[in-house]
């Protein structure tokens, strides 16, 4: 997919105004939260894992991580990467750039509940130097993407 195909996504939602492309790097929460001036947490961090049903993509905060007993028991099975050069085939999107929407068909895409402690929140858009400040609720239109339980707590700021 491509950056074009995100713009597209955001210009039939109504939410093109929400597209923030960089001068700098975006491609980690960190660099991420520096460029769009926000504090880590609510970077919408977009992880992509290979399942036996195919690709799925879960949306976290920023400072989440993954808890691999809350994946396996809503999933049915261990939480696996693919490999970096596996992403852009898998999902759509390169690593540091991977959007929870304008994803490849089959892919599925969900939210995970940690995002609720912001909003809006920012998900990258298909490149490692943009992203998309969105609430919430256009997330959730815009995805298509119901809500799991699979990241660790952890501290909103940290």
């Amino acid at each position: 997919m491509s950056v074009e195909a995100v713009r597209e996504v955001l210009r039939e939602h109504g939410l093109l105004e929400a597209y923030r492309e960089f001068s700098t790097s975006s491609a980690t929460v960190e660099l991420a939260a520096q460029a769009v001036g926000c504090e880590p947490g609510r970077i919408a961090k977009t992880l992509s894992f290979k399942t036996r049903q195919g690709p799925v993509l879960v949306v976290v905060m920023g400072t989440a991580r993954i808890d691999n007993r809350k994946f396996k028991d809503c999933f049915g099975e261990k939480a696996v990467f693919p490999k970096g050069e596996e992403v852009p085939e898998l999902v759509g999107h390169p690593v540091g750039g991977v959007c929870p929407f304008a994803v490849r068909p089959g892919v599925r895409v969900f939210l995970d509940e940690s995002l609720r402690a912001f909003d809006p929140v920012y998900p990258a858009a298909g490149a490692a130097n943009n992203a998309v400040e969105i609430s919430l609720a256009d997330l959730e239109r815009v995805t298509g993407a119901g809500w799991v339980d699979v990241t660790r707590s952890e501290s909103a700021s940290a």
